[in-house]
């Protein structure tokens, strides 16, 4: 009873800081202080990098992005700063991810008419509905799949073109051509998935953040650490998992760049398996400009293909 009253008393008072940023004599957070109406770039507050990413390819130049979550950031455990609160409360346009990634801040968001819901598009029989401690949602690492992920794509060309008409063809093409990008990821992905015999398509990592990969790519995956890096595994599910990295035979298990590292290196020592030395982008992009050169092909880390690309790279070499 006290601690429900405790998180009663703690989401109020996040909504009332909430509500109270962005009024008059607020800092500006944009480039332009001028409003949408009067000719400036659409302002747009967008919650992960993934989602920050997506924005940024459909909207291109014609839109002014705010990234509420930087790379490496955990955004199950997101502690916002009054920025933040108030690009939310003055952008036209907010993106975020959902299905209770952002967990809290997810409550807040919701409360502004300018939010879209970019997994909004999904059918509930696509999603993944994990059998955790957050069983009353679904798993909402939904961009594991670069499929799936695709269907964000018209919630954000719609919620654009319904605000800036004028740029409306243009926010049209960029999605269709994007659409494209993700396919041929995905085909690329299945391609490079099949140089790792099925016997070895076992995946280990911090945290259940591969759900979607696993089905994409036909993969077992296990993680030590629940939906949330925050939703910790007990003694039992620790010495169950060494059992099965043994008894698999695995050659290496992968930490992740967004996850304290200390878990899988425990993991590893007592299993006797190597860790890899490529962090995997699970919950959050790498860094924007990073580029990383496989194979002959060179990509930005901090863009969501050069994340799925990194990934895939790091696990197939990894495990083949």
């Amino acid at each position: 009873m006290k601690r429900d009253l405790f998180k009663l008393v703690a989401m109020g008072l996040s909504l009332l800081v909430f509500n109270s940023c962005g009024g008059k004599g607020s800092q500006n957070v944009w480039e332009s202080a001028d409003g949408f109406e009067s000719g400036a770039k659409l302002k747009i507050a967008a919650t992960t990098t993934m989602v920050q990413d997506l924005v940024k390819v459909i909207g291109g130049d014609d839109v002014e992005i705010y990234g509420v979550m930087g790379e490496g950031v955990d955004p199950h455990s997101y502690s916002s700063r009054s920025s933040d609160r108030q690009a939310l409360k003055s952008a036209d346009l907010v993106f975020y991810n959902g299905l209770h990634l952002e967990e809290t801040l997810q409550k807040n968001i919701e409360l502004l008419k300018t939010a879209h819901r970019v997994t909004s598009g999904m059918e509930k029989s696509e999603l993944v509905q994990p059998e955790e401690k957050y069983s009353a949602y679904a798993d909402p690492h939904v961009w594991g799949d670069p499929l799936l992920w695709s269907k964000t794509i018209d919630v954000v060309v719609d919620a654009l073109v319904a605000k800036d008409a004028k740029n409306g063809e243009k926010y049209k093409e960029r999605g269709d051509a994007y659409r494209k990008e993700l396919m041929d990821l995905s085909e690329w992905a299945k391609g490079r998935m099949r140089e790792v015999p099925a016997e070895r398509r076992i995946l280990v990592t911090s945290h259940d953040a591969f759900m979607y990969y696993a089905r994409a790519f036909d993969f077992e995956v296990k993680a030590i650490d629940g939906l949330a890096p925050g939703d910790k595994s007990g003694p039992k599910k620790v010495e169950e998992l060494v059992a099965f990295i043994r008894e698999r035979q695995l050659k290496m298990i992968f930490p992740e760049s967004a996850a304290n590292k200390k878990g899988i290196e425990a993991i590893a020592k007592d299993a006797g398996v190597a860790v890899s030395d490529k962090e995997l982008y699970a919950d959050a992009t790498g860094k924007v400009g990073e580029l990383e050169t496989v194979n002959g092909e060179t990509y930005d880390l901090g863009s969501y293909i050069g994340m799925i690309k990194h990934n895939v790279n790091a696990i197939v070499e990894g495990l083949k």
